[in-house]
């Protein structure tokens, strides 16, 4: 769920990156020729920009993956030690149960 709201959250930063330049360049006092300049060198950085940004996603997408295993692992790690307790007192409750029974068997033997 989280690398979702990852992933909207950079695509709406773009988004919102794209509609302020465009803003920007067309409220700005310059002339045609001057305006055009600029469109052309943020036109030359869209490639490299959208590559920086790849690669972004790329690397918080990992972190999130490797958050995920490590989360993961542990749950696993906690729900073996939950199950060795509980076949542990399992295994004292049949022992105590055992001797009870014998205790009782004996009991009821000697009395007859």
């Amino acid at each position: 769920m989280s690398q979702k709201r990852s992933l909207v959250f950079i695509g709406g930063l773009m988004i919102g990156a794209a509609i302020g330049g465009v803003t920007g360049l067309l409220t700005a006092p310059r002339t045609g020729k001057e305006t055009r300049k600029i469109v052309q060198k943020s036109a030359d950085a869209i490639p490299e920009l959208a590559e920086d940004i790849s690669t972004s996603v790329q690397i918080q997408t990992h972190r999130l993956s490797a958050q995920t295993v490590r989360n993961w692992n542990q749950t696993i790690n906690r729900l073996r030690d939950a199950i060795a307790v509980g076949i542990y007192v399992t295994q004292q409750q049949r022992q105590t149960l055992t001797k009870e029974n014998s205790i009782n068997i004996n009991t009821t033997v000697d009395h007859h």
